[in-house]
């Protein structure tokens, strides 16, 4: 032994020595050991000392323990001590403590049945474990059944997992679990279902196959090999199931507390139902082979229900009722057999059985037999000999033995021909391209007596432990060679001698079968052969005590075997007499089952090609024995298993009790060293068993390097320098190409030094800071000290000041004191005189008042009657007149009273508030003079107008005056009168209506009078009411002049008033601008010849062909300038007024431009008629008149057009000088400046576009006049040729008198309606100053009453009162400053767009004009006339509808939309469907929704990427909502427009569609979350838990077998860390993009980002809760960090009102759970209170996972964890449903789909000319 394993050795090291209760025991060294010493001093846990004898050889060193921050590893090779006590050591902690059941060693996976049910077997548990590697997942079942699915796709090789362990161990569960794994992740890619088959199998072979041991309630009695057949895809297409050695005797024989097979006590439980009567089954306990073990019950088992579940897996694989019932009657007649009675003759060697024995009859009823032959050959054999064949008695022990005999081998056959049928149903005709096995079998057992049935389980064992001991060296020896390093052939112990023993030539089964063969052969005899043939064999021994029994020295143990029985049940003799009868039998079944030798069809058997045949058996002309064969199965097992790749699961037992999570060291220790997991540890520990990678190590062991070491890029030579440094042996490490490979034991040496480097800089850490804190201590008491004596001298001095007071104040007292004394003698002296005067003055003045009051008294009586005398007369005489008067005086003063009083309210309310009344009062005078003056132009307007007419009459009246002087007829002249009077009629009642507008024009103006004097009066009353008022604050403010908190309420009401009269002023200056505009807009309303109707005015609009802006955002600019010029925020207002003036100006520049262009195309459209009809001369002359009269209209518009053009112009000018010299200056900041160059830019732009508007102006201009030149030619021709007009001509004059009077009726009518309107606009203005005089008198009442309230407080509360209304004003006035700020920066982005709108069109036009401008400089411009209004509907045939589909959807690509309007193809398709719901179609709209709907779900399904999806989202979504907003409910349209609602569909209910839109849209948003969450899945674990967004926190520990060797070996990236969390927060970003792109509803993009959150949640804290590695303080602050960002973006992108960050509260609870403090009882409430999100078994699950770091963190102990448990279960969660270990990944949201109509019209919906759908017309 070295002197540097000495080393290890010294004092407070921890060792383990053997322990004869616990195996081993704790131990720690306390005096270091020297070598060559005999004695290790040594203290127990419990204090005791120890003297450990240690000896060269007897009593070597004991063993070392492993740090604590190695203990509870996942995989035992990541031990660094690697030996029996560390395994068994921690595998306790991880079952007792934390309650894991699953641990790795090496290739090995270590089950421990825990004895109860734990919520780990989950659909959401194999989603977790599916697709990720062994070592990246805590310890599992699944996690080898993945691996194995993973290698057979990987490596195309076929696989097995081979389950093995003692009875009650887990191994069926295992299997079940492991193939559960299998049919989940590999289901069948059709409808077959063979994933349910093939679970289905289970519960009838556990039914048929198991029973209950003293070991197990649930134990199989037989081995089992499944093969599940996959096909190319790797998807389950069948299956197949082979057995073994079925415990036949199990039906005859069952121990004390044992059951027979489930079967039977389910049919007994079950036989009262109908379709079961007939079996005649009765308790299990009146049957002798169901009853012998006394006990027919399983505690928690319902046989009955079991029965249930069986009969449904027969009927899932296909086996109908009848085969059922047919196989209850075969097993209900196996029991019966059972209890016949057989009855001995006297002699002894006869028997017979009673003819009455009902079991017989039932046994020979149920399976179809003739029961006199059944009783005969019961109880008689037949001999045959050479020569004869004669019948022989059997003695009642023969015939019983002969009854279980065919018992068992009736039960056999059944139990073949299920298998047989499964494998039938589990069959397939496809081809299978691999398969993964799943070995089911018993473990090495060893009872008090152990017969045949124990010599082949572990006969069985021994080949599979051969073979896992040869699989284990060759990866041991594969993985040096892969590092190239060197090494040594490992010695493992090799139990081939022991394999021959039992097979080979003249072994123990081969001399078993030979005396099976001799015709008397015995036990004995085979016993005794044994022992000659055997004795000097080392693996053979005979008991010293027994010449029936031999002992065999297997690997795990020594087994001694006893004889008997060992040749019958060899043998397994069944009579044929009995099997003929069988064979006989009317049931078929019962015929099937004797038929041949092998009731398995050839359908089940799958051939597998061995490695090599199969040895060939001997004997070929005797039937083959049982040992003969197992031996041959055994074979082909075993040459399945080499022919692939084995994946091993070690089943242990942890106690003999079934008692929950209890270990028992000795039990556990024993099948440990049976199942080879320790030999597992032997060889891995022979070699060098601890291995780490360069990066690893250098990061763990980092903090022994020298500082430019660690800076050094080569990690590999710096590592490499370390160990040389640190290690002296050479032969402890090796060096291979990307691993470090450590002797056993090196690695806890590197952690020891590690640990001293840190605890040596913790002390020098800790005297640092206990030095820097006794200076900070020390100063403290410093300042302190020499506080507290100032403190103290200040005390005396101020008790010494407070000493002279104190006598000053004694003599100032008595000074007072006695000159109070004197004063209050002498007062008393004084009062006392006075009082004596008083009372005699009183008494002379009493008596004289006396007399005077009599005198008057009776003067009094006196006058009273003589007023009487004169009253009474005076009523009588007035009585009458009053009477008379009364009535009417009363009613008339009640009126005035309640008109006096109405009045006096309304002024005293409009008093305290409107102290601008007055200015109202003008504005009202002032808006009546120009009433008036539009009245006065109205009558002037008017009186033109009748004059015209009158002219035009007496014209008229004059050619008919003519007329009749030339044709001298009345019969002529009858219809012109007729005319005339008709002309003279409507005359009158144009004058009637005129008569009637100025009555209405009047009296609105008296009520206007009479509304001003009303408000003067008011006015007056205010102000008196304001005088009082203010009368009263004064004598309030007199009265409180000595109290503080009176000065202070009168400087907050002078500052309201202020504030207040400010505000009225703002308000009357706002509304003299209001005013002011709009006396603008009426005046440019009524110039003549410039008015414009709504009708033309939309058709004027219609034309341009850009996107029309709507005059409300307008205002709001110009809103937003007026509220930006009263803040004086020059800086923001310069260029938002500057645009504003631009914009209004090119607005009436495009309009004058429609305008001219419209007045041309008049002249060139009657010209066209003048040459056509020129015996129209009149109308035409007229015509003619009018257009001069536009043209002269049109040149002063021009001129007055130039005229402020100029004017603008300089107003440009001059705002750009500001601008530049305030850009200019040298204080300027470079936003400034930046400001300026946008402001330039824009100036340039508008300059431009008015330019152009001005070469507009001159063309037509131009046109005008040359079409007035040509009008003057042709009226000098009409004049000269208007002599020669006969009288022909006079019935058109007449038309043209009717047209002219047509249109002064027109005209009249436009009057009355202007009058309507303004008459209308007068009353809503009257409406609104009462809305505002209301609103007055609500603050003034509102003031008053706070005013009220402040007089009536105290002046503390009355500070405080006035504080918190000041704190109010503030706060209003922040949240207006708030609110301006965000419409400023709305507006300014509204005029951005205008601009760059209106820069876009002006680019547009003057490409469009330069053309024109050239092409008409030598000839007359030709126009277009104006097209009709676009409603916004779109117009195909039939025929193009495929054409239409594949443009729009099949061949739509997103990206060809990126610069148009969202969702463009739902509003072409819908604006078609209006077409066709607007010609009334219905075919045409059927044919084109199913059409639409159709190519979308293909587009779907043949490109699944997300893109696609959410751009079909949006256009699903856009199209249902068109739907909606244009169907015609009420619902749906209240947001509309009156535009809009003009577009709604007239002739057909689409809910249909609406509703199968809906669907559809559900189906793609679940697939665009299908396809986001399975593009960031990868990423989520590798993001979120391994990656480090937060450097060098995270540690590293040991890593063991599975993490040295992953399963797939290229993964890269995505397996080993390769995304970030900056990936995934990309990748979420990039989903957000494009929804918003695409213009996805926000609400349906919040609910997907929501669901991926959800997603990102329930990945996380899965794989939080199966893996120990991530449980970790670091990992805590790694994902807090993370989650914290993930929040951030959701802020970022307004999505954390959704509802996302709630879904990451469990992993962020999870964060906060592992970084806080888990020691105390308050621990333990802060983390029951804190972890709300999670449930308790999660938060167990963590709390046992938590592992530390290094070893300055402590473990969660046991009592903690036990106390979280104890308050968790005092939470009162849901009793309906247990709560679950994980997350369900599947979880989806209810979806939600808000009703969002769209605010575009569809009139202005520009389609571009990239999409080539030429073929629609806009209609």
């Amino acid at each position: 032994m070295s002197a540097h394993y000495h080393q290890h050795y010294a004092k407070y090291t921890r060792v383990w020595i053997p322990d004869a209760q616990n195996v081993w025991q704790a131990a720690e060294i306390s005096r270091d050991f020297n070598r060559g010493e005999s004695v290790l001093h040594l203290r127990l846990e419990d204090g005791t000392p120890v003297e450990y004898p240690v000896g060269p050889e007897s009593n070597p060193l004991p063993f070392l323990r492993n740090p604590d921050i190695l203990v509870g590893e996942n995989d035992l090779t990541a031990l660094s001590y690697l030996h029996e006590p560390a395994v068994l050591h921690n595998l306790r902690v991880r079952f007792l403590e934390s309650s894991h059941i699953y641990t790795y060693c090496g290739i090995v996976l270590v089950a421990i049945n825990p004895y109860e049910e734990l919520q780990i077997y989950g659909e959401e548990v194999i989603n977790a474990y599916s697709g990720r590697n062994m070592g990246d997942m805590d310890p599992h079942i699944f996690a080898v059944a993945e691996e194995a699915y993973k290698q057979m796709a990987r490596d195309e090789r076929n696989q097995s997992i081979i389950v093995s362990g003692e009875s009650g161990a887990g191994k069926t569960v295992s299997a079940k679990y492991a193939m559960r794994f299998f049919a989940t992740v590999g289901g069948s890619a059709n409808d077959t279902n063979v994933e349910e088959k093939v679970l289905a199998s289970s519960p009838i072979m556990e039914a048929i196959g198991n029973a209950k041991t003293t070991r197990n309630d649930n134990s199989s009695r037989f081995g089992k090999y499944i093969e599940i057949g996959f096909s190319r895809s790797y998807h389950i297409i069948g299956a197949n199931m082979r057995t073994y050695l079925l415990e036949k005797s199990r039906v005859v024989f069952q121990a004390e507390e044992e059951r027979n097979y489930h079967i039977f006590y389910q049919l007994c439980a079950s036989a009262s139902l109908p379709e079961l009567r007939d079996l005649s089954l009765t308790s299990a306990e009146d049957f002798l082979y169901t009853s012998m073990g006394e006990n027919i019950f399983i505690e928690g088992v319902n046989d009955a229900d079991d029965l249930d579940k069986t009969r449904h897996a027969f009927r899932l694989l296909g086996i109908k009722d009848a085969s059922q019932n047919a196989i209850f009657k075969v097993l209900a007649g196996v029991l019966h057999l059972g209890n016949i009675e057989i009855y001995a003759e006297r002699d002894g060697e006869s028997c017979h059985v009673s003819s009455d024995d009902v079991h017989l009859a039932h046994f020979c009823r149920l399976l179809c037999l003739e029961a006199p032959q059944m009783e005969h050959w019961l109880c008689h054999r037949k001999l045959v000999t050479a020569t004869e064949t004669y019948v022989k008695n059997m003695s009642a022990k023969q015939a019983a033995n002969a009854r279980d005999a065919l018992a068992k081998h009736i039960y056999a056959r059944v139990f073949d021909w299920i298998v047989a049928r499964i494998n039938v149903a589990l069959h397939t005709s496809s081809k299978q391209h691999s398969f993964i096995g799943v070995l089911d079998i018993y473990g090495f057992e060893t009872f008090d007596v152990n017969s045949f049935e124990q010599f082949c389980i572990n006969y069985a064992n021994e080949k599979l432990q051969q073979q896992f001991n040869s699989h284990v060296f060759k990866l041991e020896q594969e993985e040096y060679v892969k590092e190239q390093i060197p090494w040594t052939l490992i010695d493992f112990h090799d139990n081939q001698p022991c394999i021959d023993l039992i097979e080979a030539r003249l072994g123990v089964l081969d001399l078993l079968d030979e005396e099976c063969k001799v015709p008397k052969g015995t036990d004995q005899n085979w016993a005794q052969k044994l022992y000659k043939q055997h004795a000097s064999n080392a693996h053979f021994e005979k008991p010293r005590m027994s010449n029936s029994a031999f002992i065999v020295v297997h690997f795990a143990d020594k087994v001694a075997y006893e004889c008997a029985s060992f040749l019958e049940k060899n043998r397994d003799t069944v009579y044929d007499e009995q099997i003929n009868i069988l064979k006989a039998s009317q049931l078929q079944l019962v015929a099937d089952l004797f038929d041949g030798d092998d009731p398995a069809p050839k359908s089940a058997r799958v051939n597998v090609r061995a490695a090599r045949a199969a040895p060939k058996p001997t004997n070929r002309d005797h039937r083959k024995t049982v040992g003969l064969q197992f031996r041959s199965s055994l074979h082909l097992l075993m040459e399945t298993l080499n022919a692939t790749t084995p994946h091993y699961v070690r089943c242990i037992k942890p106690n003999d009790d079934k008692e929950a999570f209890s270990f028992d060291a000795r039990r556990a220790v024993q099948q440990l060293r049976a199942c080879g997991v320790l030999e597992t540890i032997r060889i891995s520990a022979a070699g060098y068993p601890s291995r780490w990678t360069y990066g690893d190590f250098f990061s763990r062991y980092r903090v022994l390097m020298r500082k430019s070491d660690v800076a050094s890029p080569d990690k590999k030579s710096v590592c490499r320098n370390l160990l040389e440094t640190l290690i002296r042996e050479g032969d402890m490490f090796q060096l291979g190409k990307s691993k470090i490979f450590f002797r056993a034991g090196q690695v806890a040496y590197l952690e020891k030094l590690r640990a001293d480097k840190f605890r040596a800089a913790c002390v020098a850490i800790q005297k640092t800071v206990r030095g820097w804190l006794q200076r900070v201590r020390y100063r403290k008491i410093r300042k302190a000290v020499v506080l507290l004596q100032r403190y103290g001298r200040g005390y005396l001095a101020r008790r010494y000041a407070e000493y002279l007071r104190l006598t000053r104040a004694a003599v100032a007292c008595q000074k007072n004191y006695r000159m109070a004394r004197e004063r209050r003698a002498f007062l008393t002296v004084r009062r006392a005189a006075v009082t004596i005067q008083a009372f005699a003055r009183g008494m002379f003045t009493r008596r004289i008042y006396q007399e005077f009051l009599l005198h008057h008294k009776a003067l009094i009586v006196q006058r009273c009657v003589r007023g009487w005398l004169q009253r009474l007369k005076f009523r009588r005489m007035r009585r009458a007149a009053v009477v008379l008067q009364c009535a009417y005086r009363r009613s008339r003063a009640l009126r005035r009273f309640k008109a006096l009083k109405t009045e006096t309210r309304s002024a005293e309310a409009l008093k305290k508030l409107n102290t601008g009344m007055e200015n109202k009062i003008m504005q009202l005078r002032r808006k009546m003079d120009n009433q008036g003056e539009e009245y006065r132009e109205q009558n002037e307007q008017l009186l033109r107008a009748n004059t015209t007419l009158g002219a035009e009459l007496s014209r008229v009246q004059q050619l008919l005056q003519q007329a009749d002087g030339q044709r001298g007829g009345d019969a002529q002249l009858a219809p012109l009168r007729a005319e005339l009077q008709e002309q003279r009629e409507r005359l009158d009642e144009a004058r009637a209506l005129e008569s009637q507008t100025k009555d209405l024009h009047r009296n609105e103006k008296l009520e206007l009078t009479r509304r001003v004097a009303e408000l003067e009066k008011e006015n007056a009353l205010l102000k008196s009411q304001k005088e009082e008022l203010n009368q009263k604050i004064k004598q309030q403010s007199s009265r409180a002049t000595e109290d503080v908190g009176s000065a202070l309420l009168r400087a907050e009401m002078d500052a309201e008033r202020r504030r207040y009269q400010n505000l009225l002023k703002e308000y009357s200056r706002l509304e003299q601008r209001y005013d002011n505009l709009k006396e603008e807009v009426s005046l440019a309303k009524f110039q003549p010849g410039h008015r414009r109707s709504p009708s033309n005015q939309s058709s004027l609009e219609s034309d341009s062909n850009y996107t029309s802006i709507s005059t409300s955002e307008a205002g709001d600019a110009d809103d937003a300038v007026q509220l930006v010029e009263e803040m004086g925020v020059a800086k923001a207002a310069m260029d938002i007024g500057i645009f504003v003036k631009l914009q209004k100006r090119v607005r009436e520049l495009e309009d004058e431009r429609k305008r001219l262009q419209a007045s041309v195309d008049q002249m060139a459209g009657e010209k066209d008629c003048e040459e056509e009809a020129a015996a129209k001369s009149l109308k035409s002359a007229a015509a003619a008149e009018q257009e001069v009269a536009d043209l002269a209209y049109n040149n002063l518009k021009r001129q007055e057009l130039e005229s402020e053009n100029r004017k603008l112009k300089a107003d440009l000018n001059e705002l750009r000088r500001g601008v530049g010299e305030r850009a200019a200056d040298a204080d300027a900041s470079r936003q400034l400046r930046d400001g300026y160059d946008i402001l330039m830019s824009q100036l340039k732009a508008a300059s431009e576009e008015l330019d152009a508007r001005k070469e507009e102006v001159v063309i037509l201009r131009t046109q005008i006049v040359s079409t007035a030149q040509q009008h003057d030619n042709k009226r000098a021709q009409e004049n000269a040729s208007a002599d020669e007009v006969d009288t022909a001509t006079l019935p058109s004059d007449k038309d043209q008198a009717l047209m002219v009077y047509r249109r002064v009726c027109q005209s009249n009518k436009l009057l009355e309606r202007d009058l309507e309107t303004q008459t209308r606009q007068h009353g809503e203005e009257v409406e609104a100053l009462r809305a505002e005089v209301e609103a007055l008198k609500e603050d003034v009442e509102k003031k008053q009453e706070a005013l009220n309230y402040a007089t009536s407080l105290s002046p503390e509360a009355l500070l405080e009162y006035g504080v918190q209304l000041e704190i109010t004003r503030l706060t209003d006035d922040n949240l207006d400053q708030k609110e301006l700020v965000e419409k400023l920066e709305k507006n300014e982005r509204k005029l951005k767009k205008q601009l760059r709108i209106y820069m876009k069109k002006v680019q547009e036009l003057e490409v469009s004009h330069s053309g024109r401008v050239k092409s008409d400089l030598g000839r007359h411009v030709t126009l277009q006339r104006k097209e009709k209004d676009f409603e916004g509907m779109l117009e195909y045939d039939q025929e193009d509808e495929p054409l239409l589909i594949e443009t729009l959807i099949s061949d739509m690509h997103p990206s060809a939309l990126s610069g148009t309007v969202p969702c463009l193809p739902a509003y072409i398709l819908f604006m078609c469907v209006r077409h066709a719901d607007y010609v009334n179609d219905d075919r045409k709209v059927e044919s084109l929704l199913t059409a639409t709907i159709n190519a979308i779900k293909r587009v779907l399904k043949r490109n699944e990427d997300f893109e696609t999806t959410s751009f079909w989202l949006a256009n699903t979504s856009r199209l249902l909502h068109c739907l909606k907003q244009y169907s015609g409910d009420e619902a749906f349209m209240v947001q509309n427009t009156s535009k809009q609602n003009e577009h709604c569909l007239k002739n057909f209910d689409l809910a249909e569609y609406r509703s199968v839109l809906s669907d559809l849209s559900i189906q793609i948003y679940q697939q665009l979350i299908r396809v986001a969450e399975a593009a960031i899945q990868p990423m989520i674990v590798s993001a979120m838990l391994e990656s480090e967004s937060i450097p060098s926190l995270a540690g590293v520990k040991p890593a063991g077998y599975r993490n040295r060797s992953s399963s797939v070996e290229n993964d890269g990236g995505a397996a080993s860390g390769g995304y970030t969390l900056r990936t995934l927060i990309r990748r979420l970003g990039l989903f957000h993009g494009v929804m918003g792109d695409h213009g996805l509803d926000p609400e349906i993009a919040g609910q997907a980002v929501r669901q991926l959150f959800c997603c990102i949640n329930a990945v996380t804290l899965n794989n939080i809760l199966l893996r120990k590695d991530v449980c970790s303080w670091s990992t805590g602050m790694q994902l807090r960090y993370n989650t914290s960002q993930l929040e951030e973006w959701l802020r970022a992108n307004q999505s954390y009102q959704t509802g996302a960050a709630q879904s990451l509260a469990p992993v962020i609870q999870a964060a906060q759970l592992l970084q806080v403090k888990k020691k105390t009882a308050q621990d333990a409430d802060a983390i029951c209170s804190l972890c709300t999100a999670l449930n308790s078994q999660q938060i167990v699950k963590i709390l046992n996972l938590y592992t530390p770091l290094n070893e300055f963190e402590e473990r969660v102990t046991v009592a903690f964890i036990r106390n979280i448990q104890k308050q968790l279960a005092e939470r009162n969660e849901d009793a309906a449903a247990a709560p679950q270990l994980l997350v369900d990944t599947k979880q989806t949201f209810p979806l939600v789909f808000p009703y969002a109509p769209s605010s575009l019209s569809l009139e202005t919906l520009h389609i571009p000319a990239s999409l080539g759908l030429r073929f629609l017309g806009r209609v």
